[in-house]
């Protein structure tokens, strides 16, 4: 596969290698031969953004390797969760596969949806908040929480809005007021729970599914009674506004993607275990070439 990918270190740079990812080339050199219904030419460059949390690495690159097989040259680029909403929103990328609704992104879709066109739910029944191994039997409940793993509250990526849940979390409730949130990574987050889990030791992390790792441990999230992490999520398709009148084929199939958390867990599971996103991603697709048919009905 031919995906490309930058690494973004900042804004400014972020912005600006997709710009140079997005760039003219020599003219027609990006065009497909076949007209669309307005009688311009499709363009066959596309962009898709994403934050690197395990769904939507496993996601993006899925819906990459449909359109590259449909003869697009796409770049999926990786960017801090709040770039990445501004850059679908001033066409700096062409879309993206991850926003997740009402709760975890609110304020990024708010301050974003008008610049934006919003496809709809890619995936439903998604959820996030505290998950605890399921060894730890006196804490059922967020209220429960006292003492347990030093007082300390694995998270991820400073920004990501389950991080912000959890800020909320540890002033809303009265026994979280000396427990302290770590930031860190995704894939540090994991790693420091597969070690707890090997020691059978206590750890508090951010979670959320779906992920591969309820596949691989035995977990368990804590009620919320005071709702700081809402209720069911959705995971949302979101384009730069104009899309669909520059890759209207693009479009149809961006718009058409919807799966389940058992598709999403298998390949995240897979990715996880080893493989490459891009040879996982072709896997997946050729698996499930009926879904990716359904998908691109209509294309030819």
């Amino acid at each position: 596969m031919n995906f490309k990918r930058f690494k973004m270190l900042g804004f400014a740079l972020g912005m600006g290698a997709m710009l140079a990812a997005c760039g003219s080339t020599e003219e027609g050199s990006n065009s497909s031969e076949t007209a669309n219904g307005s009688g311009k030419t499709e363009e066959k460059e596309i962009n898709l953004a994403y934050v690197e949390w395990d769904t939507e690495i496993a996601s993006t690159h899925v819906v990459g390797k449909v359109l590259e097989d449909l003869g697009y040259d796409v770049t999926l680029t990786p960017l801090d969760n709040a770039i990445m909403w501004e850059a679908v929103s001033t066409g700096e990328a062409d879309a993206m596969v991850a926003g997740w609704l009402p709760h975890t992104h609110a304020s990024q879709y708010e301050k974003y949806k008008d610049k934006l066109v919003h496809l709809g739910e890619n995936l439903s029944g998604a959820k996030i908040g505290l998950v605890v191994p399921s060894y730890m039997k006196d804490v059922n409940s967020i209220e429960d929480l006292k003492d347990q793993a030093d007082m300390e509250i694995t998270g991820i990526e400073p920004g990501a809005g389950i991080m912000a849940a959890t800020e909320k979390a540890l002033t809303e409730y009265e026994n979280l007021a000396d427990y302290e949130l770590l930031s860190s990574s995704s894939g540090a987050m994991t790693t420091a729970l597969g070690q707890a889990i090997q020691n059978e030791e206590e750890i508090i992390v951010t979670g959320w599914s779906p992920h591969w790792k309820f596949a691989s441990y035995d977990l368990k999230y804590l009620e919320d009674p005071k709702g700081v992490y809402g209720g069911e999520e959705t995971i949302n398709t979101f384009v730069r506004q104009g899309l669909e009148e520059d890759m209207p084929e693009a479009y149809k199939v961006i718009d058409a993607f919807n799966w389940t958390s058992e598709d999403l867990e298998a390949i995240m599971l897979e990715i996880n275990q080893g493989t490459d996103p891009d040879n996982a991603a072709e896997k997946w697709v050729e698996d499930n070439a009926e879904k990716v048919a359904e998908w691109t009905k209509g294309i030819e």
